[in-house]
């Protein structure tokens, strides 16, 4: 029988973050990503790498690429 082999994608995503807000805002956001046709995952995610793209140089070493 062949071996499977794994694939690894580029950038996997691999974790969660939990967050609470306003069931409004989530609504009101989750309505504008979807008439963006977009998801509120990315735009999450584009948020995240633009805010540590931003504040790279101030991160504590360890953070750093």
């Amino acid at each position: 029988m062949a071996e499977k082999t794994k694939r690894i994608k580029f950038g996997k995503k691999d974790s969660q973050l939990v967050i609470r807000i306003n069931s409004e805002e989530r609504d009101t956001f989750i309505s504008l990503c979807e008439q963006l046709d977009t998801s509120a995952a990315r735009e999450i995610r584009r948020f995240i790498r633009g805010f540590l793209a931003e504040h790279q140089e101030d991160a504590p070493p360890a953070l750093k690429p």
